[in-house]
């Protein structure tokens, strides 16, 4: 299976049975992601080059102002789209199968999850998934420790709390805290 074939498989809301060609492919694609990605965390790099590296992993050229303090995980690379002057601080880990679109002048915090694959509740099929992609606005501020988990929408300008996890989209203007996260306050 192509790159292009994985991608549109991943469609939001996709079943992905567990033990089918979908799945199977989920390896090859991981170990690539583990070897840049290990390229990118095993040494120190100028910011040129951590750029350079992060385009090879996301498949595609990174926005102009992007920064990232290693290191960072994925297991797939290939469906993060990263916005221009977004920051990703360390620790951040990216399941990108369903696909991840950082919005221009988005901060994300120390050892943020963005989780995009769920696993079936039913034990006989456990190791089934579903794929849903998640979205980030502009000028949002996500903190330290947050997850954020897939079908989810971050609204521009919004922020969310250090160890919130989101599981429902977030308005534009608002911040979030919690677990689950749910809004406190909004942004004038």
């Amino acid at each position: 299976m192509t790159y292009e074939e994985y991608i549109a498989q991943m469609s939001d809301g996709k079943y992905l049975q567990a033990g089918t060609e979908i799945t199977a492919c989920m390896r090859p694609f991981a170990r690539e992601a583990q070897r840049i990605t290990a390229e990118i965390n095993g040494r120190y790099h100028s910011a040129e080059e951590l750029n350079a590296l992060v385009s090879e992993l996301i498949g595609k050229e990174v926005g102009d102002g992007f920064a990232l303090f290693p290191p960072i995980y994925t297991d797939f690379g290939k469906n993060i789209t990263f916005g221009r002057n977004v920051f990703v601080n360390s620790g951040c880990c990216f399941q990108d199968q369903g696909g991840i679109t950082i919005g221009d002048g988005t901060l994300i915090g120390h050892q943020v999850v963005f989780a995009t694959l769920n696993h079936m509740v039913s034990p006989s099929d456990r190791a089934s998934m579903i794929a849903r992609p998640i979205t980030v606005g502009k000028n949002v501020w996500i903190g330290a420790h947050a997850t954020v988990l897939g079908g989810v929408t971050i609204g521009d300008n919004s922020i969310v709390a250090a160890g919130a996890v989101v599981t429902k989209s977030v308005p534009a203007n608002t911040v979030v805290a919690g677990v689950p996260a749910r809004v406190i306050k909004s942004i004038e």
